[in-house]
């Protein structure tokens, strides 16, 4: 196998062409020297990796990712936001109930309190 000195060692090939240029030699060599049947070789394509598939993989992963965290604690919120509502009811009710009382109270104490003024307007009337 010749190798030529630009091969070897340039800086403009990029260290993955480089990766493949050695494993598209491997695959060769085992062609050559393996058994037919004995060793399954990868496509070229199967063998370089897309970095834009890799990042694009990454940032959708990233993105559900946030997606769901962003779903759980809006789940949380309303979760909060309806025990306050229900809270609220409650309090609402109890306060409702203590006016309708507090109101029923007023009105015995009116009550109360123009028979006492009648009685003693009556014991006025009868000391004159």
């Amino acid at each position: 196998m010749n190798h030529s000195s630009r091969d070897a060692g340039s800086p403009d090939i990029p260290e993955e062409r480089k990766l493949y240029v050695v494993d598209s030699i491997n695959d060769l060599h085992k062609l050559n020297f393996c058994p037919a049947g004995s060793q399954q070789l990868l496509a070229p394509e199967g063998k370089t990796r897309d970095l834009r598939t890799d990042a694009g993989n990454r940032s959708s992963r990233l993105f559900f990712a946030g997606l769901i965290i962003v779903l759980i604690v809006s789940l949380v919120l309303v979760s909060v936001v309806l025990f306050l509502i229900i809270q609220t009811g409650n309090g609402m009710d109890d306060v409702s109930r203590r006016l309708t009382a507090e109101g029923k109270d007023i009105e015995n104490l009116k009550k109360l309190n123009s028979m006492i003024v009648k009685r003693l307007n009556q014991l006025d009337a009868e000391r004159n």
